[in-house]
């Protein structure tokens, strides 16, 4: 892509959201003097929306379209945000994203309408960034890892609204971190646009608790290892404090191999230790501060750093939380307290519905707790998210295999 940027004063921004991220990202603008923030837009009353001047919000996509060079989508919902970005690559905008639920479920479907990449500063733009840094250097990837230090399937509602306000986040993002979903969509997006494999039968990463974040790391690096794969999967590492255990930060890693036998004498010296696999590891994700790294990279003509590539292989299904009955509307497929996600293969589940799509769906057929959600299960409300996804489940699934080039 040409440069964005033909002129030197500063780059003006659109963002599709008003949350956590959106919010946080008007803030970081404000300091940069090669960026501003242009126009946010909301579906609130701007009046009402906290912490951003409200001349700047709108509640009309074309005005991003007509005043921005970049358009910026972190809104978090699917189904709301596919028509828009669409409506802005049709235009001719760059768009990134800060919304792996959007990439898995209708990001094919939109990066074949422009330009369009997901953010370094949450786990999967970290991740690639990390990668390209590890590949410069001449390592070869075999596990691209995330990191978590709890889990519970089946959260309350009453635990998940008392984390919500200690974290001073959204009680749809704890529910869905906490539950698994989000982990499962960031590296299904992973291997999907870094033509990676979820291990047979799926991640492995929530199977055991390590009392290290290198134990861990090294017990996926073996498992990938057997299986004759790159593999994406997050590690469960303990919170628990011991003498000589280091503790599960934030943050991504990659597990790698060096090819070249001569210079593991150096790697050992450099204290990255004996191998067969080093890994590397990038302690922190700070989202929406890391946001302006991947738009100046936009704005100067750089490749995509990651998106959901025009192929995926994997998506991120509903699974029932709860005996769910016929008759039954799902209040939300990600975050909510009727479904979770999980990492699937499309072509072994070609009838499972991504949970992102499940918001407001109908139940038809009773489901009994851990049953995958088909679509002869569900009602689902039509919308473009829904269309953008049976187009990618329709296209055949050609395999682009992990390359250090």
């Amino acid at each position: 892509m040409p440069p964005v940027r033909t002129t030197s004063a500063p780059a003006k921004v659109g963002v599709i959201g008003t949350g956590f991220i959106g919010t946080g990202l008007f803030y970081s603008l404000e300091s940069r003097p090669d960026l501003h923030y242009q126009a946010g837009l909301t579906r609130r009353d701007p009046w009402t929306v906290q912490g951003i001047d409200s001349e700047r919000l709108t509640d009309s996509m074309q005005r991003l379209i007509d005043e921005c060079d970049v358009i910026v989508e972190c809104s978090g919902d699917t189904i709301h945000a596919t028509p828009l970005i669409r409506e802005a690559l049709q235009a001719g905008k760059p768009v990134v994203t800060m919304n792996s639920e959007l990439q898995v479920t209708s990001g094919s479907y939109l990066h074949r309408y422009g330009y369009l990449t997901e953010a370094e500063g949450d786990q999967p733009g970290s991740i690639a960034a990390l990668r390209r840094d590890v590949v410069a250097m001449g390592f070869r990837p075999i596990v691209y890892g995330n990191v978590k230090g709890f889990l519970n399937q089946t959260p309350t509602r009453p635990e998940m609204e008392k984390w919500a306000a200690l974290q001073g986040i959204s009680l749809e993002q704890v529910t869905s971190f906490t539950d698994g979903t989000k982990v499962h969509i960031e590296q299904v997006m992973v291997a999907n646009g870094l033509g990676a494999d979820l291990a047979p039968g799926g991640m492995v990463g929530g199977d055991t608790v390590h009392d290290g974040f290198k134990e861990g790391a090294y017990a996926l690096a073996e498992i990938a290892d057997r299986a004759g794969i790159v593999m994406s999967d997050f590690l469960m590492a303990s919170n628990t404090p011991s003498p000589g255990r280091d503790r599960p930060t934030p943050g991504v890693f990659i597990v790698a191999t060096m090819p070249d036998a001569r210079q593991r004498t150096s790697l050992r010296y450099y204290k990255l230790g004996d191998g067969p696999y080093y890994v590397f590891e990038r302690p922190f994700h700070l989202c929406h501060f890391e946001l302006s790294k991947t738009i100046r990279a936009v704005l100067d003509g750089d490749e995509p750093l990651l998106n959901n590539s025009a192929n995926p292989r994997y998506g991120v299904a509903a699974v029932a939380k709860r005996d769910l009955t016929p008759g039954e509307v799902i209040e939300r497929g990600v975050g909510g307290f009727d479904v979770r996600g999980k990492g699937v293969a499309i072509a072994e589940n070609p009838d499972h519905v991504p949970a992102a799509l499940l918001t407001g769906a109908r139940l038809r057929e009773h489901l009994c707790a851990g049953e995958m959600v088909r679509f002869d299960h569900v009602e689902l409300p039509q919308s473009e998210a829904l269309e953008a996804w049976l187009h990618v489940a329709e296209t055949p699934q050609v395999r682009t295999p992990e390359s250090v080039a």
